[in-house]
């Protein structure tokens, strides 16, 4: 009762609440006021940056925004990782002899007792919101440093090799003191941000670890301690993947199922010795996020209608065209999605399986075993199947056997690697195909890029001056449009974590095999000459779309520039 008598006048003196909403937050505080802050914000709907403001003025104590902070390392001597991270807290500066340090929960029972005992100093409050302390702890201590601190204070632990992992029962270990837990942070923190892909490469002097977030490359801050634990967390993760670990001379591959935090991710490893260590490659993919429908592939209005009438014929090869990374089988999964049914026989080969499909039969290609594409698809041909999905159409024998699938009444989705869509075509001959058979069997390509999407909480529009303009006009951009419509530029808040880039879509192009594009596919015609027939029947290219999503607001001029060519 004490308690709740002092918070309700905490709470009046800041003028913020009405007497109602203080007394519907004091019936909602948990007894052991751990959650003091969080259940006041959540009752109230008051901003956190606002009431922390407040409540410093009430209380005597100052307020920081610790978003670019630089702090002394001497100052973060002071409290250990651990302490760091399980209070939620973070030492800022030294004045007087009295320690500085940050919190967003100054009513938490025992904080100040707990931390006079880890520095043996005074110790002073200073408010700032808890996102803005993880953020520096993470950027200031690096990630996992709590767990690495542990590992430190354990000599058994320090020099611990990939054979004594494999005989070392990890559940003996102290959870908080093991590789296992920074292995599973270093996983849940990439996919906390969104991030597709987690690299861990071995250095000289140090092991860095990036992750791949909206297709760009970020170095993650981690402990300088790091370097000494890389044969541990390499061999754990290889133990994951149910990898040879005594095997460090040669390539790996593998992949773990995982659930962490109530998330259901499935991660493909790549192993590959390098001169200081084996650099690994971990793939994310989370399940169920690939089932996205056509209207989620960000296509255009006219384009989305053409091709889901072409998705829907009973016979043909519809191709999606790019560079690895480019959103390809996203794309696939898509088409699949949009037209499974039970009344369809839908079967697929892929390397690897990325998502599965209730409702296909999906078919992992082994080709150390003889299970290649052409093996598979010559069996699908009788499995009596509606729909056939090739992962990826490799060479003259696959595509050969593909093509007078679709030619015999089936539905084929396959994927090229090649820049455009009308460069597809010249691929086919090139495997040896015959240009009557592309001909006939073909009936459409899509060619696609994923590009970032602006943040919308932070964008901010672009002043378009006489050398902007003409710079735009140059690279094809519809200038004339800029009198009705804007374009951004990035700007960053705690949203987009700053990057001002928050997620991606696509841009595509699509061409249709007609009656006019037929007759020069059979006589060989160079592709720019494809392209050129094709833009007079309404093909939008990767740039024109591109354009179109820079209008809409949805990406930068810079970002369109970056992934697509000059269609000149």
């Amino acid at each position: 009762m004490k308690i709740n008598s002092k918070l309700s006048i905490l709470l009046e003196k800041t003028e913020l609440f009405t007497p109602e909403q203080i007394d519907k937050t004091l019936s909602a505080l948990k007894a052991d006021g751990t959650h003091f802050i969080e259940t006041i914000l959540e009752t109230s709907g008051i901003k956190e940056e606002l009431f922390l403001e407040k409540l410093s003025d009430v209380m005597g104590l100052s307020f920081m925004r610790l978003k670019d902070a630089e702090i002394d390392a001497e100052i973060l001597e002071k409290i250990p990782p651990k302490a760091v991270f399980q209070y939620n807290i973070m030492p800022v500066g030294e004045e007087n002899r009295c320690l500085q340090i940050a919190t967003a929960n100054p009513l938490q029972p025992g904080l100040i007792d707990a931390m006079r005992l880890v520095t043996g100093g005074r110790i002073k409050l200073v408010l700032s919101p808890a996102a803005d302390i993880e953020s520096a702890a993470k950027r200031l201590y690096g990630v996992g440093a709590e767990t690495l601190d542990r590992m430190m204070q354990d000599d058994d632990r320090i020099d611990l090799d990939g054979d004594t992992l494999l005989k070392q029962d990890l559940n003996d270990l102290d959870q908080e003191a093991s590789v296992v837990k920074f292995v599973n942070q270093i996983i849940w923190e990439a996919h906390q941000n969104r991030a597709t892909d987690i690299h861990i490469e071995p250095m000289e002097i140090d092991l860095r670890i990036r992750y791949r977030i909206d297709g760009v490359l970020h170095q993650t801050p981690v402990p300088a301690t790091l370097k000494r634990f890389q044969s541990s967390i390499i061999s754990r993760i290889k133990v994951m993947a149910n990898m040879d670990i005594a095997e460090k001379r040669l390539p790996q591959d593998g992949r773990i199922s995982l659930r962490i935090q109530g998330a259901d991710i499935d991660v493909r490893v790549s192993t590959m010795p390098t001169v200081y260590g084996e650099s690994i490659s971990l793939r994310l993919l989370l399940r169920g996020s690939g089932m996205i429908g056509m209207e989620q592939l960000g296509l255009a209005p006219d384009d989305e209608k053409v091709l889901k009438r072409m998705i829907t014929r009973p016979h043909g090869i519809l191709l999606c065209t790019g560079p690895t990374g480019s959103g390809k089988s996203t794309s696939l999964y898509a088409w699949l999605h949009t037209i499974n049914s039970v009344d369809k026989r839908i079967m697929s080969a892929e390397d690897p399986i990325e998502y599965e499909m209730a409702g296909i039969n999906q078919v992992h290609i082994k080709p150390e075993i003889g299970l290649t594409f052409a093996h598979v698809l010559r069996t699908f041909l009788r499995q009596d199947p509606d729909v056939i999905m090739v992962g990826e159409i490799r060479d003259g024998e696959t595509a050969d056997i593909a093509i007078r699938a679709a030619l015999t009444g089936h539905l084929v989705f396959s994927t090229l690697h090649t820049n455009d869509s009308a460069g597809s075509i010249n691929r086919l001959l090139d495997m040896g195909i015959e240009p009557f058979l592309v001909a006939s069997s073909v009936e459409g390509i899509v060619a696609q890029r994923l590009i970032r999407r602006l943040c919308p909480a932070c964008r901010k529009p672009v002043e378009i001056d006489d050398t902007k303009r003409e710079f735009l006009k140059t690279e094809g951009f519809p200038v004339e449009e800029l009198e009705t419509k804007k374009i951004y530029e990035p700007n960053g808040c705690d949203d987009c974590r700053g990057s001002g880039f928050k997620g991606r879509t696509g841009i595509y192009e699509l061409l249709v095999i007609n009656d006019a594009i037929r007759p020069l596919i059979i006589e060989r015609a160079p592709a720019s000459d494809i392209k050129r027939e094709a833009l007079k029947h309404g093909l939008h290219t990767l740039r024109d779309d591109g354009w179109r999503k820079v209008l809409d607001g949805v990406t930068t001029v810079e970002e369109i520039l970056r992934v697509s060519e000059d269609d000149d």
